[in-house]
C-alpha cells in the first residue's frame, strides 16, 4: 500500500512498530525482510515510531496491522484520537475474542462513525504490486463517494480500482476467502490434485455465498458477490499466498505453531476460522467446509480424516 501511494506522488506518515526495521527504512529506503526490492522516495515518507503522533498528523488512517494485534496496538489510545479522521481499513480478518469486523470494534471502542470508514479488498498480492505487474483493488465504503475518494489515491495504469457500497460483503469475503485458502493449502499438503481443487474452490464460492445471504439479513446492506470470485481464487491457487502456505505445512504434518514459525508471516486465514466458527453459530448457520478447517486447526482433527468428509460435500 505504501509502494502504491508513494507512486502516486503522495507523502505518507509511516508507523512501523519495529525501531529496527524503521531505522533500516530511513536509511537504505527499502524493507530488508518484506518485498525487499521495494524502493521508496525518502521525500514521501515520514516515518514514526510514536503510534499516537502518527495519526494525530494525520486526516487519512490507512490500518494494515494484522486483526490478532488490532487491540493491542489501538486499545490504549484516546477515545477522541480518531475524531474528524476517515479510516481505510486493508485488514482481511476478524478481531479475535470479540469476534468483531474492523468498523464494529472502531464503533464501539472510538464511537467511530461509519459514514467515515472504508475498507479494500482484492484480488491483490502485494508482490505483483512491487513488481509493477496489473493489479486491481476493490474500495467499500457506505458511501460509494467516499469509496471513490479512497481509490483515487491508489489509482494507475498498473491498479486499476473498482468501487462498491457492501462494506460488510467486502470484509466478509475477505475474511472467508482466507480460511478457503488454508483449506486449499491443506489439500495440496495432501496430495490432492487439480481437479479435486478446482472442485473444492468451486464448493467454497457456494457455501460464501449462502453465508452472505444469511449475513444480509442479518445486517441489512447491498449484497453483491460479483467482486469477490476472483480474490478467492487469486488466494486459492497462488503461490503468493500466505494462507496456502500455512494450509500446506498443516497438510504435510505440521503442527499448527510449526507452521506459524516455518511461514514466519501471519496468515489471517487461522485466526479467522476460529472467528468465523463462533459467528456462524451465533447466527445459527452451519459453514460445513469452513468448520472443518477450524477443526483441523483450532480442535486438532485429523486432515486427512475431514477432507474425506469434504469430499463427501464437494460436487
Amino acid at each position: 500500500m505504501a509502494k502504491l501511494l508513494t507512486d502516486n506522488h503522495h507523502t505518507i506518515h509511516w508507523w512501523m512498530r519495529s525501531e529496527k526495521a524503521r531505522l533500516y527504512l530511513e536509511t537504505h529506503h527499502h524493507n530488508p525482510h518484506y518485498l525487499s526490492s521495494v524502493q521508496y522516495d525518502p521525500q514521501l515518507l515520514r516515518l514514526y515510531g510514536d503510534i499516537q503522533q502518527c495519526i494525530q498528523d494525520s486526516d487519512i488512517i490507512l490500518i494494515g496491522i494484522p486483526s490478532a494485534f488490532i487491540v493491542d496496538m489501538l486499545d490504549s489510545l484516546p477515545n477522541d484520537i480518531f475524531q474528524g479522521k476517515q479510516i481505510l481499513s486493508a485488514i482481511k480478518g476478524i478481531i479475535p475474542d470479540k469476534t468483531l469486523l474492523l468498523n464494529e470494534y472502531l464503533e464501539q471502542r472510538f464511537q467511530f462513525p461509519l459514514s467515515n470508514y472504508a475498507c479494500i479488498s482484492g484480488p491483490c498480492h502485494a508482490e505483483e504490486v512491487a513488481a509493477d505487474k496489473l493489479s486491481y483493488l476493490t474500495f467499500a465504503a457506505q458511501n460509494i463517494e467516499l469509496a471513490g475518494e479512497m481509490a483515487a489515491f491508489f489509482n494507475n495504469e498498473k491498479l486499476h480500482t473498482v468501487l462498491s457500497n457492501d462494506i460488510y460483503g467486502v470484509q466478509y469475503a475477505s475474511v472467508l476467502k482466507n480460511i478457503y485458502a488454508l483449506g486449499a493449502g491443506i489439500a495440496h499438503g495432501l496430495d490432492y490434485g487439480d481437479n479435486f481443487l478446482s472442485v473444492f474452490i468451486t464448493n467454497c464460492f457456494s457455501e460464501l455465498q449462502q453465508f452472505m445471504e444469511v449475513i444480509s439479513r442479518q445486517i441489512p446492506h447491498h449484497y453483491n458477490t460479483s467482486a469477490y470470485l476472483g480474490d478467492l481464487l487469486v488466494t486459492c491457487y497462488s503461490l503468493h499466498s500466505r494462507n496456502r502456505t500455512f494450509g500446506n505445512f498443516i497438510g504435510k504434518g505440521y503442527s499448527v505453531n510449526a507452521a506459524k514459525l516455518e511461514l514466519n508471516m501471519v496468515a489471517e486465514g487461522y485466526y479467522a476460522s476460529k472467528g468465523i466458527h463462533t459467528i456462524s453459530e451465533r447466527v445459527n448457520y452451519h459453514l460445513p467446509i469452513a468448520d472443518g478447517i477450524y477443526k483441523i486447526l483450532w480442535e486438532q482433527q485429523s486432515a486427512s480424516k475431514i477432507f474425506k468428509e469434504i469430499e463427501m460435500l464437494c460436487h
